[in-house]
């Protein structure tokens, strides 16, 4: 789950291998490279943490980082985000369909697949997935982006998974997909558990 004053709650999974992660873990993972030792592990430890402390000046309510093992050996790393802001106006199709044309239109896209996905909820949703250059960095990199909107349309939802192995682009994609479909807007421990159901998330690792 995130939840942040400014932004109403939304309750997800996460598939296994993903490890929830922000700016208020630095003391924490700090302490871990220090006992394991090593300059460059420190390094790249506080390089990212400032960088999720930059997304956090961005909306972003919620990160995670994915360990997948890749063979015949190596582990195939991504970063989760969830982005809320205020829509902005109040017809919920419209922000959605306004959202995916931005993300498409972003000038880093090399290539990219766009279409609308069905949420159990019935809500506007829309996938921008591809491969992007970004400035600065040597290798090209895949992202999926999906947009959808807080039942009472006054929010927008961005799911974000980005990830060097472009490789996985497919099951990235079907991963971030079947996150988004276990969104909620309601504490779902509050109320009474169906019988019977099966997990999407299950059926997209890597």
């Amino acid at each position: 789950m995130t939840h942040q004053i400014s932004a109403p709650p939304v309750w997800f999974r996460l598939p296994p291998g993903f490890h929830d992660v922000g700016p208020g873990d630095r003391a924490a993972l700090n302490a871990f490279v220090e006992a394991l030792g090593g300059t460059d592990a420190h390094r790249g430890l506080s390089q990212l943490m400032d960088d999720l402390e930059e997304l956090a000046g961005h909306n972003v309510v919620h990160t995670a980082i994915g360990f997948h093992p890749e063979e015949p050996v190596g582990v195939a790393t991504s970063l989760f985000s969830l982005t809320v802001r205020q829509a902005g106006q109040p017809n919920p199709r419209l922000t959605v369909a306004r959202a995916a044309l931005a993300i498409a239109r972003s000038p880093h896209w090399t290539n990219s697949i766009r279409r609308f996905i069905d949420l159990p909820s019935g809500l506007p949703c829309c996938l921008v997935a591809g491969t992007i250059c970004v400035p600065d960095v040597e290798h090209r990199l895949f992202q999926a982006r999906i947009a959808t909107v807080y039942p009472d349309g006054l929010h927008l939802l961005v799911f974000d998974l980005t990830s060097a192995s472009t490789q996985h682009a497919e099951a990235y994609t079907d991963i971030l997909e079947a996150v988004t479909h276990t969104a909620l807007f309601s504490d779902p421990e509050a109320s009474t558990p169906k019988v019977g159901g099966t997990s999407r998330i299950l059926e997209v690792l890597l």
